[in-house]
């Protein structure tokens, strides 16, 4: 096996060495290029709390990693070729994979299920392939509110005026290595859509970690903030993390036959609805990312399938052999990509072992088909769901389905000891 090169482009004096927390927000340091060849010998130690922030960076005792164990480092060890920052002249970005003292994986890394679905999938002769589209919002840094007015989805004049942010966006990271495929305006002032060009499950997950910090630094250069919340604005369009999944068997897509989803699709679905459910969490760990879980939004609230149908929660897309493929529709932007796509493949692959059927699909309107089971639209019955499954503590394991449900825990806490403004306008007077 030969060497992995991680030499550095010419002009580099910074390196940006990072990996995805908790909830696959990208952490990590700035390096100087004279120190590379070191880090890249011996790695760079920071403390196992990365992975146990969350998403306001406090940190709580775990079992892991706690008070009485002393907080103790890991190493962030190279994994990628660095990248040249095209907005940061002299900067490259190189994504790393995290190692504890004993040179062991870190249980609590939330990279590692996804690697064990994949190594599943790969030993059943079987390649991952997931193509994402992500929607964000670009707001005034000042006022935290859209710049532009009205919908105008998909409107041209609209996105030649939003351009000048963008069009960065979709250059600068295309030459950074992640391929885009497109961008639109979405369905509320500010928001806009990106879609990142499908590949491999681990590949895929790694650029979505990278794509949203990437979003963040090129909406700063232009003036905007962006941001991945699920649900700024209540009466607005929430922000969503659609993933498109198709396995591949010797070059053959095994989810298709004459450009129709077979038998083979048909069980990968059935085990997406088994579980789509009691893994909800994986799918966003915040009060806000289900706010956007609301009917006749175009997020699922049960879980329907059906085809090229935009209500249900597994949307079937059909065409070419190589193109067809099923949608899954009920994640937040918010969510962390390697959670996400571990409980997908691992309920999906449990389907075609199975040899699972899918209910009968949704023709017409899901949001009105009463008798199909319904998916959590707070994040109390999530947890609640996650606590209870089995299935899903073996898949993340111990150490990282505890940290998972204890960090969602202290969300609901935190959101039950707040007197909001609403209430106080509501209340104050009237009593």
């Amino acid at each position: 096996m030969s060497k992995q090169d991680f030499s550095l482009p010419e002009g580099t004096h910074t390196v940006v060495l990072g990996l995805g927390d908790l909830n696959g927000i990208m952490r990590g340091k700035r390096i100087p290029a004279s120190h590379w060849d070191t880090i890249c010998k011996e790695g760079n130690a920071l403390s196992i709390a990365l992975l146990a922030l969350d998403m306001t960076c406090d940190v709580w005792d775990t079992p892991y990693v706690n008070f009485d164990n002393g907080y103790p480092d890991m190493h962030m060890m190279p994994y990628t070729k660095p990248v040249a920052l095209p907005w940061e002249p002299g900067v490259a970005m190189c994504f790393a994979r995290a190692v504890g003292g004993d040179h062991k994986p870190v249980p609590l890394d939330p990279r590692l299920a996804l690697e064990r679905q994949v190594k599943r999938a790969a030993d059943m002769g079987i390649t991952v392939q997931v193509g994402t589209e992500l929607e964000f919002y670009l707001l005034d840094p000042e006022t935290n509110l859209p710049r532009d007015k009205g919908i105008n989805v998909y409107g041209l004049d609209r996105a030649a005026a939003m351009e000048h942010v963008i069009g960065p966006i979709r250059t600068m990271i295309n030459e950074a290595g992640i391929p885009i495929e497109q961008s639109n305006p979405e369905y509320a002032a500010g928001q806009v859509e990106v879609n990142v060009r499908y590949d491999e499950a681990l590949l895929s997950a790694d650029r979505l970690v990278m794509f949203r910090t990437m979003v963040k630094q090129l909406a700063q250069t232009q003036g905007y903030k962006a941001t991945f919340m699920a649900k700024p604005f209540i009466a607005e369009s929430g922000s969503g993390f659609h993933c498109h999944y198709s396995l591949w068997k010797d070059g053959k897509n095994i989810f298709a036959t004459d450009g129709k989803l077979n038998e083979t699709g048909k069980h990968f679905v059935a085990g997406l609805q088994g579980r789509i459910a009691e893994t909800a969490i994986c799918g966003s760990m915040t009060v806000n990312g289900y706010r956007r879980r609301q009917p006749y939004t175009f997020c699922p609230t049960n879980a329907s399938w059906g085809y090229d149908n935009r209500t249900v929660a597994l949307r079937v897309i059909e065409g070419s052999d190589s193109a067809v493929r099923v949608e899954k529709r009920d994640a937040g932007a918010d969510c962390n990509p390697y959670l996400l796509l571990a409980a997908d493949i691992a309920a999906g692959l449990d389907g075609i072992e199975g040899k699972m059927q899918p209910s009968e699909p949704t023709m017409g309107n899901a949001y009105e088909e009463a008798d199909i089971p319904p998916i959590p639209t707070d994040l109390g019955t999530a947890v609640a769901l996650a606590r209870e499954s089995a299935w899903l503590k073996d898949l993340l394991g111990d150490h990282l389905h505890e940290i998972v449900c204890q960090q969602s825990e202290r969300e609901l806490e935190f959101f039950a000891n707040q007197v909001t403004e609403v209430e106080i306008q509501r209340y104050l007077d009237a009593f």
